[in-house]
């Protein structure tokens, strides 16, 4: 059994180094190009880099890694274990929060669980009893008080990625054991999030990339309770050229027309690499895919080994990031390179991508993570 890597993500058009990762501003080139200036409205990019305050702490490295370039986008995600963990517990948003209101432009995206004991493999017969509980308003209490957290926070603005890749079979807030109720249960969380006064919540619908276990159009709960159509995308299949992942059923072109014929932005909460190892090709293609559909917001997974700044393993990917990245949209110099620092060990990659831990150092036996109670988060009881 091997120590884990944690699972971060990336949102960024400017961005920073993870705290005393001396090889990843070590591969900075002599030289790094500068974009050049565009009048069209730039997407806005950041990482998921932790889902704790050391995810917060990094964006300023990964800033620096990008020739001072802005993270305008902090991402995470709340711990789907327990109600009183998605619940948002103040402990756990207090430096997102600081972080998010230190700057006006800065946007803060928090992915919400849908159920409780979110990644426990729950059978479709008990997850079907649950959708149809939340649909008539058992669960309501628990987004009450997270937007009610959230807006106390001035974190009114938040963009909720609510019950993320539901078409899947990863967590238990899916939708294929009964998608009626799924719905039913997403309307009324919107619902009862948007009844807190002083809140202006954007929601975004996020099913991972294709089929997967259902065609995630099936699972739409309506324009009326969706404001961004997002996706989740890796560089998987094994061989798959990047013209696949455009043109599959229900693949990124799908997600575009969807959107389009819905009047809805676009987002990418989820991309980076996979199956096919350091492949800068499919790093450019997303890039080039971002800059000719615009989307809201997108952000990478930042870690091993779907990362390009975090992760020594993909040097010719964390290249082609950067170079499109670096030094906007302000476009200046890259600052002298912070004092050498030892890089922490790299854990072992996980082979999920979209398998959020819990905990960020446990020993993990092929799908079972066993947690060092001593290391537990403090947002924990």
């Amino acid at each position: 059994m091997g120590l884990p890597e944690f699972e971060p993500q990336a949102f960024i058009r400017g961005a920073a180094q993870p705290a005393g990762s001396a090889e990843s501003e070590n591969r900075e080139p002599a030289t790094a190009p500068s974009p050049p200036p565009s009048t069209d409205p730039v997407p806005m990019v950041g990482a998921f880099l932790r889902s704790d305050e050391r995810g917060v702490r990094a964006i300023d490295g990964m800033q620096r890694w990008l020739g001072g370039t802005d993270l305008r986008v902090g991402h995470t995600y709340l711990p789907g274990d327990l109600w009183s963990n998605i619940e948002g517990r103040p402990r756990f948003l207090a430096p997102w929060a600081r972080w998010r209101n230190a700057e006006r432009d800065r946007m803060f995206v928090l992915n919400v669980p849908m159920l409780e004991r979110n990644e426990e493999r729950l059978s479709d017969g008990e997850v079907r009893g649950l959708l149809r509980a939340g649909a008539s308003g058992r669960f309501d209490s628990h987004y009450r008080t997270l937007a009610e957290r959230l807006v106390r926070m001035d974190l009114r603005d938040t963009v909720v990625v609510l019950g993320w890749e539901m078409n899947g079979t990863t967590y238990s807030h899916r939708c294929r054991p009964e998608p009626q109720a799924w719905k039913r249960y997403w309307q009324r969380i919107v619902r009862t999030m948007r009844s807190v006064e002083g809140q202006k919540f954007k929601f975004d619908f996020t099913p991972s990339r294709g089929r997967d276990a259902i065609p995630w159009p099936e699972c739409y709960p309506g324009d009326e309770f969706v404001d961004i159509i997002g996706m989740d995308t890796y560089d998987q299949p094994e061989g798959a050229p990047f013209e696949t992942h455009v043109h599959e059923a229900f693949g990124l072109q799908a997600q575009v027309d969807f959107a389009a014929e819905h009047g809805k932005e676009i987002s990418y909460p989820e991309w980076g690499l996979f199956r096919n190892g350091d492949n800068p090709e499919y790093v450019s293609r997303m890039i080039d895919w971002f800059e000719r559909h615009r989307p809201l917001y997108q952000t990478i997974t930042d870690y091993c080994p779907h990362g390009v700044w975090q992760c020594s393993h993909n040097p010719d990917s964390a290249e082609a990031y950067r170079g499109a990245f670096f030094g906007r949209p302000g476009g200046g110099q890259a600052p002298a390179p912070a004092p050498e620092q030892e890089r922490p060990a790299e854990p072992a990659p996980s082979d999920r991508p979209t398998r959020k831990p819990l905990f960020d150092k446990c020993f993990r036996g092929n799908d079972i993570c066993i947690r060092i109670d001593n290391n537990l988060p403090d947002w924990i009881d």
